[in-house]
């Protein structure tokens, strides 16, 4: 889950770029749901685009220890939101590394517009829906072993 989920993250952004580039917002649905490039040197909703460095930092960290994590799950649907998390983190870690300004400086490339929302992308969707996913598994007791808690037997 979380290469597919990489790659469809690093493919779009790819395609926004080239194709987003000095254009105007493009219309997909109405001005309710638009293609819009932004650059985004900050964290989620722009949070902390001062401290670029320190969020790539954080990234890295947040990658090695759901990869650890990976390594120790044995239920699905906690492989599933582990995955998406891992593609999530990874696909915006990508860009701090690997796009201007430079390493651990880079901007996050973000084209989804909605109304009164901020810009995101495909590693922000995937971050977002491992995040409602952890959730539920947490509320439903099942650990990532597939034992359940003692409540929830």
């Amino acid at each position: 889950m979380g290469v597919v989920g990489l790659a469809v993250d690093q493919l779009t952004k790819v395609l926004a770029v080239r194709e987003l580039t000095g254009r105007e917002p493009v219309e997909l649905v109405g001005s309710w749901f638009r293609l819009l490039l932004v650059r985004n040197p900050g964290a989620a909703f722009s949070a902390g685009a001062s401290v670029t460095p320190v969020i790539s930092v954080v990234a890295i960290v947040a990658t090695v220890v759901v990869v650890w994590q990976v390594l120790k799950v044995r239920h699905t649907a906690w492989a599933v939101a582990l995955g998406l998390l891992l593609a999530g983190v990874t696909g915006n870690l990508v860009d701090r590394l690997l796009r201007p300004p430079g390493p651990l400086r880079g901007h996050v490339v973000d084209f989804f517009a909605l109304p009164n929302w901020p810009v995101f992308n495909v590693a922000d969707i995937c971050i977002n829906v491992a995040g409602v996913l952890l959730v539920v598994l947490l509320f439903r007791g099942i650990n990532p072993d597939g034992t359940r808690h003692e409540a929830h037997r």
